[in-house]
């Protein structure tokens, strides 16, 4: 008998209405995403895909269909959530913000003390602790945002291009530290990412999303063993036809909406 799926969403929609107009920006998304498993959405810009993430977070509501997320734990968090940027409170430090989700669900003090020391040390940010994020690289900043989710603790990830404003290579250091993290803790990830060289090496599936309105039009899954580098993408026969794949669906898709 097969594990009920982490995340089940069945046929979800979502209109937005504005005035006498109305956008559908998602069409019957169905959709399992197993535990511990690292999915990542890769679609032209407008399909949808923040869209998606902020329904399955709470902050937007769907038009119609169902999304389940399975707990297991009733006193943890469901969901933690990862923007590219705005993710830090300025008025808190590095510390602070990592201990943030923590504080606010009312953890002993001790617990507290260390997860945040424990998670600041993963993403090399410990001897900037007591630092506010005016004097921190986008790059850290990225850091802080990655720590403190990991260190709430939560049911499953949900990423919308954390990396996506960073140089090539504080990204790839990023995506090497959130794997290593990631391999330790086997959180439930959904990943947004428009590099497909990204998607290739974090995930375990690659889900490909139409223009808007975004439905999964296809699923690629990635079969190479873990631990990954970036140089196994690169030199994989395999994965250079995926990535050509990919890379065409996008092309078709940017394209078809152009018209």
């Amino acid at each position: 008998m097969r594990p009920k799926p982490k995340i089940s969403i069945r046929e979800l929609k979502k209109v937005f209405y504005k005035k006498q107009h109305s956008v559908t920006a998602l069409e019957n998304i169905s959709l399992d995403i197993a535990e511990g498993e690292f999915v990542c959405l890769v679609g032209p810009s407008g399909c949808g895909k923040t869209t998606l993430l902020r329904i399955l977070a709470g902050l937007e509501n769907q038009s119609s269909g169902e999304f389940k997320i399975e707990r297991s734990e009733k006193d943890r968090p469901n969901q933690s959530m990862v923007f590219q940027e705005r993710g830090i409170l300025p008025w808190l430090t590095v510390e602070e913000n990592v201990a943030f989700g923590l504080k606010m669900r009312h953890q002993p003090k001790s617990h507290v003390k260390e997860r945040t020391n424990y998670f600041l040390n993963k993403v090399g940010l410990a001897k900037f602790a007591n630092m506010y994020p005016k004097e921190l690289s986008g790059g850290m900043k990225q850091r802080v945002s990655i720590a403190r989710a990991f260190a709430n603790d939560p049911e499953i990830l949900l990423m919308d291009e954390p990396f996506g404003a960073l140089d090539e290579q504080n990204r790839y250091i990023l995506q090497e530290e959130l794997l290593s993290i990631w391999s330790e803790t086997k959180k439930t990830v959904l990943f947004i990412t428009h590099s497909i060289d990204e998607a290739l090496y974090l995930s375990d599936r690659v889900l490909l999303m139409s223009a808007q309105p975004g439905k999964i039009i296809e699923e690629i899954k990635i079969d190479l063993p873990r631990p990954r580098k970036l140089e196994d993408i690169r030199s994989n026969p395999e994965m250079a036809s995926k990535f050509l794949d990919i890379w065409r669906h996008l092309q078709v898709e940017v394209q078809g909406s152009r018209l």
